[in-house]
């Protein structure tokens, strides 16, 4: 028999009456279906952010933000409970959902009176959007006809202790699925499990961070041995570019895992490639498909792809960045410049998004946030005082605002051409390149650009991932 089908939903999804009411019917035709499905959600889109920044205002004092937020999550729950629950069959899950919220009521105003906000205290009210979402979900399906039973995922997700983002232990974890989970979905139930929280050995409770959701869904699919992994959102797949900046963007039909690393690092909304890689290395399919539009085209991410030579997949930009400058002539060939200039910006906690460097040594180029520089020029200009002085370096500066296009495609690697296509492309538009890198992986090349030059680059590029050349 084949595995089971994880379906996760993020918070859109879930989000308002009619996002729910969409969410169980697609549950219920893969569960009519025979495809035995097992349900990660999400909490309600926008829960988990005023859950946490209501407690991080209350860590300062300030709890007279507590009833109107509580007020606000048990509105938007209400709603769906009202909408999608007969009358008589409202009072457990709404009981429960009370007892949540009196729990973040709790916590919140502990925080206040401690006066701090710990990583563990913060993960134990992020988990409280989930543990209200996906009992509300199970209670749903159930009125609808599907077996559903909720699942809190503490039970069965064993991390480490590092709050907020936690990393999970794969093979406890396996050994809790195998115990708990399985046996439900062998008795015919669908377990809707709370995603992108966990808990330690000791059952304290943790968060999986960024993508914490879409991490749980893989987690849990790798441990079942499941057949595919859905993950439903609100977008038709991953896309060549930004609609919203390219608006002829279209959907790609399949990437693989090394090209889904490359667009979110460069700022793609796509999956976090950390969350997806337990199903990567099981070999478990994964499709990322509209919750709004579930005929409509969809994405196939799997380990590796046939890749056609010379293509271009798809365009992703980071913006509101800062390129810095290190140049002198007294740089050549002087040794530990590059290490030196790079723990000074590590020393102010900057992520370096993109370096470039000449061969001649005598500049160092890398990029930051924008709004970053304020800090790490005058570290630079610290570290590098006596080079300063003595004119070994001529000076520090920043080129802002600037952009980073990034082009990725497996087909790229080792392919003559690709690049001279990309640059003609944009020397056509009469765009500037200021600096340009490309990893040794050669999956994807990245240019810096004026900000202003950003959709008209992109907009030249995206000829590109339509054509195979």
């Amino acid at each position: 028999m084949a595995g089971p089908l994880v379906m996760k939903f993020g918070g859109t999804s879930v989000g308002t009456p009619e996002a729910m009411a969409q969410a169980a019917r697609l549950v219920r035709q893969a569960y009519e279906a025979g495809r035995r499905p097992v349900v990660v959600t999400s909490a309600l889109s926008g829960v988990t952010d005023l859950l946490l920044n209501t407690a991080r205002i209350a860590a300062q004092g300030r709890t007279e933000h507590i009833p109107p937020a509580r007020q606000e999550i048990q509105a938007r729950h209400r709603a769906i409970v009202d909408a999608l629950l007969p009358q008589g069959r409202q009072d457990p899950v709404w009981f429960l959902i009370q007892h949540r919220l009196d729990r973040f009521t709790q916590l919140a105003e502990a925080m206040a009176v401690l006066g701090e906000a710990t990583p563990r205290g913060l993960d134990a009210v992020a988990a409280l959007g989930e543990r209200m979402s996906a009992p509300l979900l199970a209670r749903v399906l159930e009125v609808q006809g599907v077996p559903a039973v909720s699942v809190d995922a503490a039970e069965i997700i064993v991390t480490d202790d590092h709050f907020q983002n936690a990393v999970p232990d794969m093979q406890a974890t396996r050994q809790r699925v195998q115990a708990h989970l399985q046996p439900l979905v062998e008795e015919g139930r669908v377990p809707v499990v709370t995603g992108f929280l966990a808990a330690t050995p000791e059952g304290v409770t943790t968060t999986l961070g960024r993508g914490g959701s879409d991490y749980s869904a893989s987690i849990l699919a790798a441990s079942l041995e499941a057949e595919e992994v859905w993950i439903w959102t609100d977008v038709n797949g991953v896309m060549t570019a930004d609609p919203r900046l390219v608006p002829e963007a279209t959907t790609v039909p399949v990437l693989s895992y090394r090209e889904v690393a490359e667009l979110a690092y460069f700022g793609a909304k796509v999956l976090h490639p950390r969350t997806i890689r337990p199903v990567i290395e099981a070999g478990i399919p994964l499709r990322v498909r509209n919750t709004f539009d579930p005929e409509g085209p969809d994405t196939l991410i799997v380990a590796r792809r046939d890749a056609v030579a010379g293509r271009v997949m798809a365009l992703t930009v980071i913006q509101h960045l800062a390129m810095v400058i290190v140049e002198g002539r007294g740089m050549l060939g002087v040794p530990g410049v590059a290490a030196r200039t790079f723990a000074a910006v590590a020393g102010t906690g900057t992520s370096v998004l993109m370096i470039s460097q000449a061969s001649s040594e005598q500049s160092i180029c890398f990029v930051v946030p924008k709004s970053t520089t304020g800090d790490v020029i005058p570290a630079l200009e610290a570290t590098f005082a006596r080079e300063l002085d003595r004119r070994d370096i001529d000076r520090i500066w920043a080129m802002e605002p600037v952009a980073i296009v990034t082009a990725v495609g497996e087909g790229m690697r080792q392919t003559p051409g690709v690049a001279g296509r990309i640059f003609g492309a944009l020397g056509a538009a009469g765009i500037n390149i200021i600096a340009i890198a490309q990893g040794a992986s050669e999956v994807a090349l990245s240019m810096v650009v004026a900000q202003e030059d950003v959709v008209p680059a992109l907009r030249a590029l995206h000829p590109l991932t339509q054509e195979v050349p």
